[in-house]
């Protein structure tokens, strides 16, 4: 991933639109030139955390970053009403966190035939190198979106006739009872805790996977992994 540090550097890459995963401000710091970077990470969409300067020094392997350091996305995301015309399936995971999910999760989601990976931009992981090593080459082939807000994302889904089905351990329907909508979309929940109250309200059906042994739940890049392909191989049937 690449790193920017500096105030200069790093406002000039924020004013040419350049994509950066996120943009860390040491904790304290103001004055107009700040106000200006977050003004600007703000009109782009880039989170901005505010840290300590260690973790500034740690990430920069230096001290002369003037309390600012931006980190470069792997890749560029696309546009949700670009992608979404053209996809029959669209992934949308509420707040993904571990860089080996996300990349796995992506490549599953390029093999079972998904039009795109719809991420949050805060508390999740963004499209690092680490996500793109663990994806293995499908963030070439699969376009990542990124939106500010999953529910309204939800809600602008279903306006586009998109029917959402989120897995979720008490859903009420086993994911391979399911005859799939045309144009469907399936939400996954984080690392832990799963779909998140107001996502579930947001979605039209809670699906769930049937466990045979202690283990309540599935890693979240294995259960979507199920879950893609039993829709890939219901709908592959009905096509035929």
């Amino acid at each position: 991933m690449a790193v920017l540090t500096g105030i200069h550097p790093v406002a000039e890459a924020l004013r040419a639109k350049r994509p950066l995963e996120r943009i860390l401000i040491a904790k304290g710091l103001a004055g107009p030139r700040i106000q200006e970077i977050i003004e600007l990470a703000r009109e782009n969409g880039t989170p901005v955390r505010f840290e300590d300067r260690g973790a500034l020094d740690r990430m920069s392997a230096s001290k002369a970053h003037q309390g600012v350091v931006a980190l470069g996305s792997a890749k560029q995301y696309a546009d949700l009403v670009e992608v979404a015309p053209h996809s029959k399936l669209l992934v949308v995971l509420d707040g993904v966190e571990d860089p080996h999910n996300l990349g796995a999760i992506i490549r599953t989601a390029h093999a079972a035939g998904a039009g795109a990976v719809i991420i949050p931009e805060r508390r999740a992981v963004g499209l690092t190198d680490v996500v793109a090593k663990a994806a293995a080459g499908a963030m070439e082939h699969l376009p990542v979106v990124r939106v500010g807000n999953i529910n309204s994302t939800l809600r602008s889904l279903k306006d586009m006739g998109y029917f959402i089905y989120g897995l979720d351990e008490r859903g009420t329907t086993p994911y391979d009872a399911v005859d799939w909508a045309e144009y469907s979309v399936i939400v996954m929940g984080a690392e832990g805790h799963g779909l998140h109250d107001l996502v579930k309200k947001n979605c039209d059906v809670l699906l769930r996977i049937p466990m045979a042994g202690a283990i309540a739940s599935l890693n979240v890049s294995v259960a979507t992994g199920v879950v893609l392909f039993s829709w890939l191989s219901k709908t592959s049937a009905t096509s035929r």
